[in-house]
């Protein structure tokens, strides 16, 4: 169930303004839950001809159940030493847990983590940020979850990426019959992993429309935004 969208504030790009409409759900959407049914009855309701979805790689995540419970998470001496290097953001703990770290090693190998530990240590010291992320590469960066100022149950649930983000907005275009982008979106950045054809623009613009990430944090539960071009100059 949803509660009437409120449009968040309209941004324009490329000389074409777009509304950004986030769609509020009333409970948080369980493990596994179908993402087509679930997008049949909360958004196509408020979708116009022309709109396109957007929906948080979390939430595609969520409906193919790749999730991983704290309680299976054996932390390594590496994993908090790791922690102990990660950059700190305001009013959210994000990678400062070392049980997400240990997740992340696990999904990559510690053959990869470990160079990518070190250079991107010594890379922090001449001012060069994200060299970690690049070096350990397999999407760690999407991994989401373990955060204590998130709601319950992602304070004790990690959600691991999706295997196919693109295959994922294709499939639901064709069944739908609306077009639609996921992507890894939050406050510190927003990365684009999948726009169907129907969007008809790239993946930098539609993250330039999205950068202000008109989806909200988890807690908004606000995961699903609607988007709809309304006029050019």
């Amino acid at each position: 169930m949803t509660t009437t969208p409120q449009p968040a504030k309209p941004i324009t790009v490329d000389g074409v303004s777009y509304d950004r409409i986030p769609i509020k759900v009333s409970e948080v959407i369980p493990f596994g839950q179908n993402l087509e049914a679930t997008i049949r009855a909360d958004v196509l309701p408020y979708v116009q001809p022309g709109d396109w979805i957007a929906l948080s790689e979390k939430l595609v995540s969520i409906s193919e159940n790749l999730v991983r419970h704290i309680s299976t998470v054996k932390v390594s001496l590496l994993a908090r030493i790791i922690t102990k290097g990660v950059k700190k953001h305001k009013n959210m703990t994000a990678w400062s847990r070392p049980e997400k770290i240990q997740v992340a090693i696990e999904e990559v190998g510690v053959w990869r983590i470990i160079p990518a530990a070190i250079i991107g240590g010594i890379g922090k010291l001449f001012g060069f940020r994200g060299i970690f992320w690049i070096i350990a590469g397999g999407r760690v960066s999407e991994i989401d979850g373990f955060i204590p100022e998130d709601m319950y149950p992602y304070t004790e649930w990690a959600v691991l990426p999706p295997k196919d983000p693109q295959a994922i907005c294709d499939r639901l275009e064709k069944a739908l019959g609306v077009p639609v982008v996921t992507g890894d979106m939050n406050f510190i950045d927003v990365k684009i992993l999948g726009v169907s054809a129907g969007v008809g623009i790239d993946k930098k613009t539609v993250r330039r429309i999205l950068l202000d990430n008109p989806l909200g944090q988890g807690n908004k539960m606000t995961p699903f935004c609607i988007v709809r071009r309304t006029a050019s100059r």
